[in-house]
């Protein structure tokens, strides 16, 4: 995000714009307040966590409620983008994208290496698409003579690139009514479906689909034996590591990294007992 609001302010933009499940406006919005600019946030009706809407509001964004799905939020918001105004900051703005990428170059700084595998969550396809072209470009300067395998998890009641995926089909169909307790992932029609497609099968990866119930039981392993409070839609990580681990898709002396891209604080609505 920092790189798309200081690309912004190179080019003399003064106000920011995003569609929003939680974390994109959250982010948008502080970044937006320290460059001095304005924010705009359109946010689903009703399917976004207070956790994140508050980060948001905090910071001094407008937030705009549309009837319906994220999907319709990003078209309005694009709409408003086209008029010139304002600046969209989602993941189809390419400078986000090469922030984004940098997960990669720290993956291999750390690490040493690059791993076998790399599991991430996947809602408008933004991420996995990025991290796949900071691997590419890492072995295109030779840093490296190796790529890891790609998989994207997807909550099963918003899935449309993985239902694909699992059909061979090369085309993505949008769902009109997505639905998961992971609110970061509840997407129906991936503005990147393209790229995450690309990536999946250039790196020989795989696209997979886990349940609610899955995504949840993942959340509570990761608090109770690593300490790690992530949201529902950043334990789908896990959820598919599971299952890649049951179908063989991965195997155990593999190097494989799972990737946690949100707090649990920011959504707590689905903490038993909360």
């Amino acid at each position: 995000m920092t790189v798309a609001v200081t690309r912004a302010v190179q080019i003399g933009a003064r106000e920011l714009v995003c569609a929003s499940t939680g974390n994109t406006s959250a982010s948008m919005a502080a970044y937006a307040a320290r460059a001095g600019l304005k924010a705009t946030v359109l946010i689903p009706h009703g399917k976004i966590a207070k956790g994140k809407l508050v980060q948001a509001i905090i910071h001094g964004a407008r937030i705009r409620e549309v009837k319906g799905s994220f999907d319709k939020a990003l078209q309005q918001a694009r709409r408003l983008a086209a008029t010139g105004q304002l600046y969209l900051v989602n993941s189809l703005n390419p400078y986000r994208l090469e922030g984004q990428k940098t997960l990669a170059f720290e993956l291999w700084e750390q690490l040493g290496k690059v791993p076998d595998v790399v599991i991430l969550p996947v809602g408008n396809a933004g991420n996995i698409s990025a991290i796949w072209k900071g691997f590419w470009e890492l072995k295109l300067l030779r840093v490296t003579n190796r790529t890891p395998r790609m998989i994207g998890v997807q909550a099963a009641g918003a899935a449309p690139i993985a239902t694909a995926y699992a059909k061979g089909e090369n085309s993505v169909s949008p769902w009109p009514r997505p639905e998961t307790a992971a609110s970061a992932i509840r997407i129906g029609a991936p503005a990147s479906w393209k790229k995450a497609m690309r990536a999946v099968n250039e790196s020989g990866g795989a696209m997979l689909a886990v349940s609610d119930r899955e995504i949840l039981k993942a959340q509570e392993i990761l608090a109770s034996r690593e300490g790690i409070f992530a949201e529902p839609a950043s334990a789908a990580s896990l959820a598919g590591l599971v299952k890649a681990t049951r179908s063989e898709l991965v195997a155990q002396e593999e190097n494989i990294t799972c990737v946690v891209t949100g707090h649990g604080l920011k959504d707590q609505a689905s903490v038993r007992g909360v």
